[in-house]
């Protein structure tokens, strides 16, 4: 079953096309990474997959219903979305913010429930913040307040999660441990990811596909192995490099430098 289908997908703004006739289908239990070069419209792209932009033609759907057709609470409790660097009030508690997260199941005259502090309890738990559930979001650090933002989309209890580059402005210890998260995630909770990274060794490492974007359109969809290669890193990218197997028999980028022949075209254009 898919969990998520872009059909045909068109989003313009300003005059031009930002995203143009893309179509990709999401399984359930699938980790795409969608990378590409700096304003390809891969956030673009991550955010009518969530249902916050409107596509200009094409259409979304999320288990197969049509995402402008759902109600926001009914959205939300089917996929959860970790913007890039979320902001929250300094002084609000870890488990505060956290406890947003089940806002979808219950009405607004509800007070909290035993199922509600639950699942709080299960997002503190699978984060590893547990011990920080009383301390202000404004004293974590860069890594934990991540952790926390991923905690409150747990908390939604979802069957997907999107993040929109996760990993950026992390140290590379708490971007692993991040990845790692939720490559658990992923296996033990049988949580569908979609995430948009930076880093094309990451994509490589944790995702089990990876789409590629350029100038709004899908340039490549496929397993890692398959689709980042020396041609398309020359190609999309501008730069020379190969994909190698590393001591754990996965795929690793070694970069070479940039590709003199495409930068060079580049310039001309």
């Amino acid at each position: 079953m898919n969990m998520l289908e872009a059909e045909k997908l068109v989003f313009s703004a300003a005059g031009r096309n930002i995203i143009e006739d893309l179509s990709l289908q999401v399984p359930a239990g699938d980790v795409l990474a969608i990378i590409g070069p700096n304003g390809a419209g891969k956030s673009t792209l991550l955010k009518m997959l969530t249902g916050q932009l409107t596509p200009s033609a094409g259409a979304v759907r999320l288990q197969g219903e049509a995402v402008n057709s759902l109600a926001p609470s009914a959205m939300a409790k089917v996929l959860a979305y970790v913007p890039q660097g979320p902001q929250a009030p300094p002084d609000i508690l870890v488990r505060e913010l956290v406890s947003y997260g089940r806002h979808p199941h219950r009405a607004w005259y509800m007070g909290s429930r035993a199922e509600d502090e639950e699942a709080v309890e299960r997002a503190l738990e699978r984060t590893g913040l547990v011990d920080l559930a009383k301390r202000p979001v404004g004293l974590l650090s860069g890594g934990e307040r991540q952790r926390a933002w991923l905690a409150l989309a747990l908390a939604q209890q979802p069957q997907v999660l999107l993040l929109d580059e996760p990993t950026t402005f992390l140290d590379v210890c708490h971007q692993f441990e991040l990845l790692d998260l939720l490559r658990r995630l992923n296996e033990e909770d049988n949580l569908t990811v979609v995430l948009v990274l930076h880093e094309i060794n990451h994509a490589l490492r944790y995702a089990k596909r990876v789409a590629v974007v350029k100038d709004g359109r899908l340039a490549a969809l496929g397993y890692p192995w398959d689709v980042v290669t020396p041609d398309l890193l020359r190609q999309v990218f501008r730069v020379q490099g190969e994909v190698v197997a590393d001591s754990d028999g996965r795929a690793a980028l070694l970069m070479q430098g940039l590709d003199r022949k495409s930068e060079q075209e580049n310039r001309r254009t």
